[in-house]
C-alpha cells in the first residue's frame, strides 16, 4: 500500500527515526528509550541535543553525520544510529564516529588533565551482523575496552551497544518490558493499523500521536515518502541480492563439492574416502559458494540502487548511509 495509506510512519526510515528520537520536542521519548536500553547501568534524567554533523580536521574532508547526537545531564555523550544495510567496515565506522565526541572534549586552552566524559555509541541494526565475537543467543551486545587476559575493564569511558533489531521476534503478548516494547515499535510500527493494548502508556501515547501520518503537513509527508522510498529501494535490493547470492552459492557449492569429493575420495579410498570427501566437500563448497555469491550479489545490487538514488538527486551522504558504499565508489558511478 502507498505510504499515505499507512497510518503510522516507519521508524526504520531516516525521517521516521529522526522525527521520533531526534527532535527536542520528543526528547522524553529518546530518554525513555535509552533508559530501557541501558537498564540499571544508566539512568538518564535529561538530554541536550548536539550538532549531529561533525567535520574532520583541516587535512581531511571527511564528515560524520549522526542520526542522533546528544549529552545527558552529566555531560556524557550519546551517538544513536539506525543502520538498515550491512556495511563491510561498519565496526570501523562506529569506532571512527566515537572519536568525534572524544576529541571535542579537549578544551581550547592548554590546561587540561585529559579527563573524559563517557561516550556511548548505540547502533540499532536492521540486519544480522554475523559477528563471531557476539553471543548468537542474544540480540543486544555490549562492547568495551577490556584486558584480553583478565577480561576486566581497562577503561570504562567508551561503550558500544549493538542491537540486532532484525532478530527481534517477540509477539505482542510476550512484551513484558519497556525495552521489548520499544524494539517491537521500532520494527513494526508502520504495520499497525490500531493501537495494541500492550502499547498503552503515557510514553507510547505520545509515540503514536507523533507517528500518525494523517497529522503531517504536505512538506512533512513529502519528506517522509522520499525517505520511505529510499529505505524500500535499499531493502528490496538487498533481498534480491541475497536470493541471487544464495542460488549462485548453491550451484558453486555443488561444483566445488563434487570436485573436492572426488579428489579426496580417490586419495582416501573408494568406499570410505569417497563418502566422507563428498560430504565434506559439499559442505565446504556450499559455505564458500554461498558467501562469495551473496557478497557479489549484494555489491551489484547496491551499485544499482546508488545509481537510481543519484538519478533521483538524493544527497551523497544519504546514498552512502543507505547503500553502505564509500564516497569514491559512488562518485565512480556518475
Amino acid at each position: 500500500m502507498r505510504p499515505s495509506e499507512e497510518r503510522y510512519i516507519s521508524l526504520l526510515t531516516d525521517f521516521g527515526f529522526k522525527r521520533i528520537f531526534g527532535t527536542a520536542s520528543n526528547k522524553d521519548l529518546l530518554i525513555n528509550f535509552l533508559n530501557s536500553l541501558f537498564g540499571k547501568e544508566q539512568v538518564i534524567k535529561d538530554v541536550k541535543y548536539l550538532n549531529s554533523e561533525n567535520v574532520g580536521d583541516v587535512y581531511t574532508d571527511r564528515k560524520a553525520i549522526f542520526d542522533v547526537y546528544c549529552e545527558n545531564e552529566q555531560g556524557e555523550k550519546f551517538i544513536v544510529e539506525m543502520q538498515n544495510a550491512y556495511q563491510k567496515h561498519f565496526k570501523d565506522r562506529s569506532l571512527y564516529y566515537s572519536t568525534f565526541p572524544i576529541k571535542e572534549q579537549a578544551p581550547k586552552s592548554a590546561d587540561w588533565d585529559f579527563k573524559l566524559a563517557h561516550v556511548y555509541v548505540v547502533a540499532l541494526l536492521n540486519f544480522d551482523m554475523h559477528d563471531e565475537a557476539f553471543d548468537k543467543k542474544t540480540i543486544a551486545h555490549d562492547v568495551g575496552l577490556l584486558d584480553k587476559k583478565t577480561k576486566k575493564v581497562f577503561n570504562d569511558k567508551l561503550t558500544f551497544k549493538y542491537v540486532e533489531i532484525a532478530k527481534f521476534d517477540k509477539p505482542l503478548e510476550k512484551l513484558h518490558t519497556i525495552y521489548d516494547k520499544w524494539l517491537y515499535a521500532l520494527k513494526n510500527l508502520s504495520r499497525l493499523t490500531d493501537r495494541p493494548k500492550e502499547l498503552h502508556s503515557k510514553v507510547f501515547d505520545k509515540l503514536f500521536e507523533e507517528a500518525e501520518i494523517a497529522k503531517f503537513s504536505p512538506i512533512e509527508l513529502k519528506e517522509y515518502e522520499d525517505s520511505l522510498k529510499a529505505y524500500r529501494d535499499i531493502k528490496n535490493s538487498l533481498d534480491t541480492a541475497m536470493e541471487q547470492g544464495f542460488e549462485k552459492g548453491r550451484e558453486e557449492g555443488r561444483e566445488v563439492g563434487r570436485a573436492e569429493g572426488r579428489a579426496e575420495g580417490r586419495a582416501e579410498g573408494r568406499a570410505e574416502g569417497r563418502a566422507e570427501g563428498r560430504a565434506e566437500g559439499r559442505a565446504e563448497g556450499r559455505a564458500e559458494g554461498k558467501a562469495e555469491g551473496r557478497a557479489e550479489g549484494i555489491t551489484s545490487q547496491r551499485l544499482d540502487t546508488a545509481r537510481s538514488m543519484l538519478e533521483d538527486g538524493l544527497p551523497l551522504e544519504k546514498i552512502m548511509r543507505y547503500t553502505g558504499l564509500s564516497k569514491d565508489e559512488i562518485k565512480q558511478l556518475k
